[in-house]
């Protein structure tokens, strides 16, 4: 019954892609257009409604259909001494004769693949930032370009729009003195893919030096860094 007039439907039901949520067509509305525009009374409330509830979708997707997210990945070229990404990982160790969850602070070339990592209580904000000390002296410098971060408590206070980000004042403060800016990847498990350098980073050291937990009387025992460099890549350090 429909059949002479659903080009004319879908025609209305596309025009509602653009208009505003309050102004697009009801089934009333759509009936009564086809009565004054294409005299066509033939069909009943109930037809008109079954058509359009199974169209209106449809049409959506068919306007989708070009602008649809694609996803996959793009290799990334990085340079000596530009770039550097941080995290914290979980572990576990025997501290003065107490099984004891603590983080491990880790920062990573890009370029390199050279990584510096210290052992902390908690993530706190002090172990955040003597972290970053501690990374810049064994490294001799600052990365030229950025260091990437999770969204980590210490250095966020509040998750804007896109990248930005609202820092904490001692953080914003640190970045100034050392004179290097941060990347913050997106939230979630999209974001563990913009820096999927130091995530396998913190588990390859866990794995490596942290099994079976290790027994120590104080975080203040002999530490850690990885000097070693991918074979394929000649190793470099920051500026």
């Amino acid at each position: 019954m429909l059949e002479p007039v659903k080009g004319f439907i879908d025609a209305m039901l596309r025009e509602d892609l653009d208009a505003p949520a309050k102004q697009r067509h009801t089934v009333v509305r759509i009936m009564e257009r086809l009565a004054a525009e294409h005299d066509f009374e033939l069909a009943g409330h109930t037809t008109v409604w079954e058509y359009v509830s199974k169209r209106r979708p449809q049409i959506k997707a068919e306007a989708l259909q070009g602008r649809r997210h694609l996803e996959g990945t793009v290799p990334q070229a990085k340079r000596p001494g530009e770039e550097a990404e941080v995290d914290f990982a979980d572990f576990w160790l025997d501290l003065a004769g107490q099984r004891r969850k603590c983080v491990l602070f880790t920062l990573r070339l890009s370029y390199s693949g050279k990584a510096v990592h210290r052992a902390y209580a908690t993530a706190s904000q002090e172990a955040f930032l003597e972290g970053h000390l501690e990374a810049f002296t064994v490294l001799g410098g600052v990365p030229s370009v950025h260091i990437r971060y999770d969204n980590l408590k210490p250095a966020v206070k509040q998750v804007l729009f896109g990248r930005s980000r609202l820092e904490s004042s001692r953080w914003a403060s640190f970045k100034s003195w050392y004179q290097f800016s941060a990347f913050y990847c997106a939230p979630g498990e999209d974001g563990a893919h913009e820096k999927g350098g130091v995530e396998h980073e913190g588990g390859w050291f866990r794995r490596k030096h942290l099994v079976p937990p290790p027994a120590v009387e104080s975080l203040t025992a002999p530490k850690r860094t990885r000097p070693r460099a991918p074979r394929t890549r000649r190793a470099a350090g920051p500026r």
